[in-house]
């Protein structure tokens, strides 16, 4: 299982890429892995804000319908458009080109709520015992 060491987790699996004030923010190898092959993304409006822990996007597997949540506050400034014709991105590259949505940070002390590439691989390892 892929859990990059530069990026940022949430406890509910999604990924956060920081770039200045600019956050890309998809699910996790791990998340996908569950989640079997994506069939449908529904994404959120551009420019629409969103609180840290609000239902930002829906991904329907052949599994299941899960939400993303939001790991941050913001402004959504860029939505991945591609994931409407081809949602098995998340599957085959969920840390590439199966970002979900681009998010403007209103509050980066945030950031220091989510986990590092070691805390979440252990959080990862006690879910499975």
């Amino acid at each position: 299982m892929d859990i990059p060491k530069e990026l940022k987790y949430s406890q509910d699996h999604e990924w956060v890429k920081v770039e200045d004030n600019i956050v890309t923010i998809g699910i996790t190898d791990f998340a996908q892995s569950q989640l079997g092959d994506v069939v449908f993304v529904e994404l959120p409006e551009e420019g629409i804000a969103v609180q840290a822990g609000d239902s930002i996007s829906v991904v329907e597997s052949v599994k299941a319908v899960s939400d993303i949540y939001a790991p941050l506050s913001g402004r959504v400034v860029q939505v991945n458009a591609s994931l409407a014709d081809r949602p098995e991105q998340i599957n085959q590259d969920a840390y590439g080109a199966g970002w979900i949505v681009k998010v403007e940070m209103s509050d980066s002390g945030e950031l220091e709520n989510l986990l590092d590439g070691s805390d979440y691989q252990r959080l990862i390892e006690e879910g499975e015992d």
